[in-house]
């Protein structure tokens, strides 16, 4: 059963989480030399990527890359890419390497093969970070998606082009065997209706129903929340 820490505030949540995956960090490049990170989009793990940027550890031997993106450019207010430049690729962080997860084309299919070399060579992850919609998606994995069962299969490709209706733009995700794989997995949420969500998604049932389960089945994710 995946461990569930509740802290008082996001603030508490941010500022913990980002000493832990730090430590996380530092320990893979004491081991290896180097390091490799996943972290989320969207608006609630903001603060937590903040944080982390301050966070006082060999920044120049890590690999940095998103859980997922849409396909927008770089300067879209849509852009995981862009929110990612502005909160850890900041300050001590600034240093590490960003492995693009999206590039200029007509469709997400065009480049995938060139994002799949550089995503390849910075796995397996060390850490991950991921988030939780309240329809039990992580990553780009959504319900009803048109590759879910292809991303979800233990022999899916390290990346796959995601279109589903609550997903807007069409997304480019890591999938399953990629985020299962990672050394540590961090699951970050906040507020009821996910800690709603997350009780559901504990409960056994398929993947597909509930995405977010290919990481909790791991059971030694680690879920932070905050009201």
């Amino acid at each position: 059963m995946p461990d569930l820490m509740q802290y008082p505030d996001r603030a508490v949540l941010a500022a913990d989480l980002a000493e832990l995956v730090a430590d996380q960090l530092a320990d893979a490049i004491e081991a290896r030399g180097k390091a490799s990170l996943a972290v989320p989009g969207g608006t609630t793990p903001g603060p937590f990527l903040t944080a982390l940027s301050g966070q006082n550890i060999a920044w120049d031997k890590v690999s940095v890359m998103l859980t997922d993106e849409r396909f927008v450019p770089d300067d879209s207010p849509r852009s995981n890419t862009r929110l990612l430049k502005e909160t850890l690729l900041q300050g001590k962080a600034a240093a590490a390497t960003l492995v693009p997860m999206v590039a200029a084309g007509a469709a997400p299919e065009d480049v995938l093969d060139a994002l799949m070399l550089g995503l390849n060579a910075a796995l397996p992850l060390d850490v991950v970070v991921l988030g939780m919609g309240e329809d039990m998606h992580t990553a780009s994995l959504f319900p009803g998606a048109d590759k879910l069962s292809e991303a979800l299969a233990d022999d899916a490709p390290t990346l796959l082009p995601m279109r589903a209706e609550g997903a807007g733009e069409p997304r480019i995700t890591l999938t399953a065997p990629v985020l299962r794989g990672a050394g540590a997995v961090h699951l970050l949420i906040a507020g009821k209706a996910k800690l709603e969500a997350l009780q559901k998604a504990l409960l056994e049932g398929p993947e597909a129903e509930a995405p977010v389960r290919v990481v909790l089945a791991r059971g030694d994710t680690e879920i932070h929340f905050a009201e």
